[in-house]
């Protein structure tokens, strides 16, 4: 049976955007925190690096921003970027005060590392396990808050917007459709405010350092609701991922090179000092192309990180989870190299937002890997992910508590409608269409482009959008359709801004336009000014529009 959920603010997603937004509202508030999954299956928790911030005296905020600014090639917005850097000590001392346990150096100061990009030791860290360390101290403080309802395997059907039940005026969000997983129905959830920390969109990809849940829910149902995305074509691959048949998503953090590890080829020569004079320090992007360049031109199958020069001690101290994982593979990674390749890892862009994370559609906010704030340019810079989650997360949640008293309650939300439905007999063809579409992005959408390959990948995604929709109109929904759903129309979305862009700049490299354009200006798509896939309702949307 249906159930109307009723609470003042709705999160969607339990990674570290979420869960600090959460964290960070008033007590008296009633909130609903909705998992895909177990809250540990978010990004954040497999975050292996850090959070980078400005605590050391030889380090400044100046050289932060700067160092970002030169990572995002020409696109970071300097606004954001100075906002996300000078709240950057806020941010870590709130994480330290909710118990997150980091890495301490021998003074009992926070130890500090450096990654690629970063000028200076800036990261804050919990070994190699900081994602873990992170979720787990912001989940226990989840579980101990009263005014916080955490409701795991919950999947957003889609956004209840005023627009999509037909009412006039502005735009606003009031609440969404949830598939609660156990039970197999779609619950209404109705709030004042509606938030998407959702993460990424990196499984639309063959290759991903990205649990399986990171399906750019949020991007595309902000999307359907009428909000604007932006700089899609930027999916940062990292360049060091483990490979190994029995390794999964395993990632070999971007510390593991501040700390020396050489990139070199299966005859032991370095490659990197070739194509950067930062070497294996250099931004992701350019590494990760140099690793591609190198596969292709040798027709190997990975290239090898090699920190067997350092002290066995050193590493083991440093490297504790990856040293035990690669054991667990038969590599002992005091002696030997690692074999590693590019992974699909972060998706630059997204939801566009303000100062404060708030989107086009009224208060609806878009946190974390979700949004698009500007912050990262064409490239982001290792660490500055997590701090991001939690300086916009704490921003968002400021404007909340500032309007929440001025803001109505929602009003009346139509039930789900299921009577035109059927239960499915093909979900091979939601197995068969993930797996073509993860190939031709991989193939197509990848770390090098051409405009032909491009085309070739939008005339695919949008027979499979053709044939998704129609499944979606007809058949009871499941998390698989749903994710695959949003799958491809992020995968839309990521390549219509690629063809936008007439330039090879940072993440996105196109053999057609090799050369930087003199006009740098961000690709932003607008759903109603579109003359392609313009969001409409399907057959069930009416339905639930009609009753409303």
């Amino acid at each position: 049976m249906n159930t109307t959920y009723e609470h003042d603010v709705l999160v969607i997603g339990s990674g570290a955007a979420g869960m600090t937004l959460a964290l960070n509202l008033p007590a008296h508030l009633r909130i609903a925190l909705l998992s895909k999954a177990v809250p540990t299956e978010a990004s954040t928790y497999y975050a292996q690096g850090g959070v980078a911030a400005v605590l050391d005296a030889t380090d400044s905020l100046g050289s932060h921003v700067s160092d970002t600014l030169v990572a995002g090639a020409g696109l970071c917005h300097e606004d954001s970027v100075t906002f996300t850097v000078e709240h950057g000590p806020e941010a870590v001392n709130w994480l330290v005060q909710q118990g997150v346990r980091f890495t301490l150096d021998e003074s009992d100061h926070l130890h500090l590392t450096r990654e690629g990009g970063h000028s200076h030791r800036r990261i804050i860290h919990a070994d190699d396990a900081t994602g873990r360390a992170i979720s787990t101290g912001l989940l226990d403080r989840v579980r101990a808050a009263a005014n916080i309802d955490l409701l795991e395997n919950r999947v957003a059907v889609d956004l209840i917007t005023t627009h999509k039940l037909g009412q006039a005026g502005d735009n606003r969000v009031l609440g969404a459709y949830v598939l609660d997983k156990d039970s197999g129905e779609v619950d209404v959830f109705r709030a004042r405010f509606v938030a998407l920390a959702t993460g990424g969109a990196s499984r639309a990809y063959l290759y991903t350092s990205n649990p399986d849940i990171a399906t750019g829910d949020g991007i595309a149902m902000a999307w359907r609701a009428g909000c604007r995305v932006a700089n899609m074509e930027f999916n940062q691959f990292h360049p060091t991922c483990l490979y190994h048949p029995q390794a999964g998503t395993f990632l070999i953090t971007e510390a593991m090179r501040g700390e020396g590890a050489l990139l070199r080829l299966p005859d032991g020569t370095r490659f990197m000092p070739s194509f950067d004079e930062r070497a294996e320090l250099a931004p992701r992007d350019i590494v990760a192309r140099a690793i591609d360049y190198e596969m292709k031109r040798l027709g190997i199958r990975c290239v090898y990180l090699d920190i067997s020069h350092q002290p066995a001690d050193f590493i083991k101290a440093h490297f504790p989870n990856i040293h035990q994982k690669c054991l667990e593979l038969g590599i002992d990674i005091t002696t030997d190299p690692i074999p590693v390749v590019p992974a699909a890892h972060f998706t630059c862009g997204g939801v566009m937002v303000n100062g404060h994370s708030e989107t086009d559609v009224q208060n609806l906010y878009a946190i974390g890997e979700t949004s698009f704030t500007g912050l990262h340019g064409a490239n982001r810079m290792a660490s500055n992910s997590l701090l991001e989650c939690v300086v916009y997360a704490m921003a968002a949640a400021r404007d909340i508590s500032t309007r929440f008293d001025s803001t109505p309650p929602p009003s009346a939300c139509p039930a789900w409608d299921a009577s035109q439905v059927r239960d499915p007999d093909e979900d091979v063809v939601i197995l068969h269409n993930w797996d073509e579409l993860r190939r031709f992005m991989w193939d197509y959408v990848g770390i090098v482009r051409t405009t032909k390959r491009l085309e070739r990948a939008l005339h695919r995604v949008q027979l499979l959008q053709d044939e998704i929709e129609e499944y979606y109109s007809h058949y009871r929904v499941s998390a698989n359709l749903l994710e695959l759903r949003n799958l491809v129309m992020v995968s839309e979305l990521i390549i219509r801004c690629a063809l936008m862009r007439k330039e090879s700049r940072g993440l996105h490299y196109t053999l057609d336009y090799p050369e930087l354009d003199s006009v740098i200006q961000d690709s932003v798509l607008v759903p109603e000014q579109s003359t392609w896939r313009v969001p409409s309702l399907s057959t069930r949307d009416r339905a639930i529009a009609s009753a409303g």
